[in-house]
């Protein structure tokens, strides 16, 4: 049986597991906000980076890609990788997804996503909601193993525009991070 798994942060754009198809969709009820704190890849502990969990917000949508493996060793070579690169986030869901916008049938069913909840309890990276400055500073600032916070929202935004999606949330965020940078005289991308 086939296992299917839904990025909607940097899994959309570096999978770093086998797969055997990639879909572009959306999981319905949800939208991405940059409110899960990273330790380990965009941020330090001493100064956490910002990236993206899921929110539940009725009605809304969150666009991504969803990936399908087959063979059971990619799927267990995918879940080792995942449980390593995603282990900031403390809960799985199991979500309806679908390629159509107009679609009432989902194109797949039990799509595996990973969520950072908002339990501090479960999830002591948990940031939680700020201003959109007060984000934009701290993802212009943290820098982490896996390189700097701003390069992660770059790359999911121009991640998101491949994929013909326009999400308002990390448009405003690059956008506001693009004008403090400026004003700190960098380059932005």
């Amino acid at each position: 049986m086939a296992m299917w798994v839904f990025g909607y942060g940097s899994l959309i754009w570096k999978a770093g597991f086998p797969y055997d198809e990639r879909l572009v969709g959306f999981i319905k009820d949800y939208r991405r906000v940059f409110y899960q704190g990273s330790t380990d890849h965009r941020g330090t502990p001493e100064f956490p980076g910002r990236t993206v969990t899921l929110e539940p917000a009725k009605g809304e949508v969150c666009w991504g890609a969803a990936y399908k493996i087959t063979h059971k060793e990619d799927q267990l070579t995918a879940l080792e990788h995942l449980e390593v690169r995603e282990k900031q986030y403390d809960k799985k869901a199991y979500v309806d997804f679908f390629t159509e916008p107009t679609a009432s049938t989902p194109a797949v069913s039990n799509v595996m996503v990973y969520i950072a909840s908002a339990d501090k309890k479960q999830n002591n990276n948990y940031l939680g909601p700020a201003s959109l400055e007060d984000i934009a500073v701290q993802i212009v600032k943290a820098e982490g193993p896996s390189g700097p916070n701003r390069e992660y929202l770059f790359k999911l935004e121009n991640a998101l525009i491949q994929i013909g999606c326009e999400d308002k949330h990390v448009i405003d965020l690059a956008n506001e991070v693009r004008r403090i940078l400026s004003l700190q005289g960098e380059l932005t991308v």
